[in-house]
């Protein structure tokens, strides 16, 4: 017989009652686990696979055009995105040399950690030793260990409006109160200084800092980096700098380290191979601790990620072992050759959204993988919301974007241009299609 479950009001669990042949039954005593719980229905709402999948869900199987997917940064299916072949010889040599088949230590392997530091240091004011670096299951584990140590009891930590959903799922997971402080579309999605320090208090641990950004594309001058880290000192919290899409900048842009600005504030960096080596499933990321004034070293953080790593997973050791030559080893002409991929279908992306009416881009993109454009919502008929549009675009044109709800902004869409150039121009002619099919009959010479 099949199991029945049923609450248990007095221990908070799910009893399990399973009918044996003899009419008598078994019950098992199942507890519904509050973290777990929390963490699944954040999971649910916040995480941007979750989404993808639900949108993905409304395409039609049997239609013939094939699925375009500008949802989410992972451009590595696409031959021109391929990565670097010294990157690919430099795995290999790790894991036919037959050294790298054990544990590693939690923290990384010694030589990876080194290799870490010394690619870092080279565009900061100061070295970072081996100690300082920290090497996660990619920039996912790297989120998980920083946000699980600075939570505790009470506290609060400010995040970014759009964002990255993965801080708030791991936040709510550790009963971290968020707090969100507001990027400006008008003003390039510069943070709005005002607004953060506003709405930090005695319990404020810690901002989160994305450049370049996830979602919006921009990327942050020096001077309005070192504005925030001014603010963070006066605020005592330190700054998560999230680089994990470090150097992919184009045009007049620039990519500076907030670890820059480590003699002002105390940062805790996050950054990964995923992105600008077009490597996410290798799985290698890391937190680095850049802080020469040593204003961490009695709050233990660097024991504290040590501890937590100790108890996790690690990042394959074939992989760490390859680390050293990756760094050392890939040439400038990979990463030129990404960049102007980027450049180039970064360009296509912002064109063509001016002549998509009922979508609008307040700032062309300057880094990352994407770009954030609000719906005009009043053009179109019968869209209720920004996930109803996406569901609704999937199901008719086979095009998947991702819904700004998951990002903190509703009604208004990120778009990846990390895809080539012919798909790009493709999809963003059937999100104009679809505006045009769904436009308000009074408003037929609009669009």
């Amino acid at each position: 017989m099949a199991p029945t479950a049923a609450s248990n009001k007095n221990v908070g669990a799910v009893a399990v009652a399973e009918s044996n042949n003899d009419g008598s039954s078994k019950e098992w005593r199942l507890r519904a686990p509050t973290r777990g719980g929390a963490m699944a229905a954040a999971g649910d709402k916040m995480s941007i696979r979750a989404v993808r999948y639900k949108i993905s869900a409304s395409v039609d199987e049997r239609g013939p055009r094939p699925v375009l997917p500008l949802a989410h940064g992972d451009p590595s299916v696409f031959p021109e995105f391929r990565t670097a072949a010294e990157a690919e010889d430099a795995v290999a040599d790790a894991l036919r040399s037959g050294e790298f088949n054990c544990y590693p230590a939690g923290v990384g392997i010694p030589a990876a950690r080194r290799a870490v530091a010394d690619h870092l240091s080279r565009d900061l004011p100061y070295k970072l030793s081996s100690d300082d670096i920290f090497l996660t299951a990619g920039g996912t584990q790297a989120i998980e260990v920083v946000i699980s140590i600075l939570a505790q009891p009470g506290t609060n930590i400010l995040l970014p409006r759009p964002g990255y959903p993965n801080y708030e799922v791991r936040a709510a997971f550790n009963n971290l109160e968020v707090r969100h402080f507001d990027l400006i579309p008008e003003k390039g999605w510069e943070i709005d200084l005002d607004n953060l320090e506003s709405i930090a208090d005695k319990n404020t641990t810690a901002m989160v800092i994305i450049n370049p950004n996830n979602p919006c594309g921009n990327v942050y001058t020096r001077e309005h980096l070192s504005k925030v880290a001014e603010v963070a000192r006066k605020l005592g919290i330190l700054v998560i700098a999230d680089e994990v899409y470090g150097n992919l900048v184009f045009g007049n842009s620039t990519f500076v380290p907030m670890g820059c600005f480590g003699h002002i504030v105390p940062i805790l960096t996050i950054g990964s191979l995923s992105k600008r080596w077009i490597v996410p499933g290798w799985r290698l990321g890391w937190v680095a601790i850049c802080d020469p004034k040593k204003i961490l070293l009695e709050t233990k953080i660097a024991t504290l990620i040590t501890n937590f790593l100790n108890v996790s997973t690690d990042p394959a050791t074939f992989i760490q072992g390859a680390l050293p030559n990756i760094l050392k080893n890939t040439k400038e002409e990979f990463f030129k050759r990404i960049i102007d991929l980027l450049t180039e279908t970064s360009e296509i992306c912002y064109r063509e959204i001016k002549n998509i009416k009922c979508i609008t881009c307040p700032h062309k993109p300057e880094g990352s993988m994407f770009v954030m454009v609000k719906l005009n919502l009043y053009l179109l008929e019968g869209i209720h919301d920004d996930v109803h549009f996406c569901c609704q675009l999937a199901k008719e044109e086979s095009v998947i974007l991702c819904p700004g709800s998951v990002l903190g902004m509703e009604n208004w869409v990120r778009i990846t241009f990390a895809i080539d150039s012919s798909s790009l121009l493709d999809g963003l002619e059937r999100i104009k299609s679809f505006c045009r099919r769904h436009q308000k009959k009074n408003l037929l010479n609009v669009l």
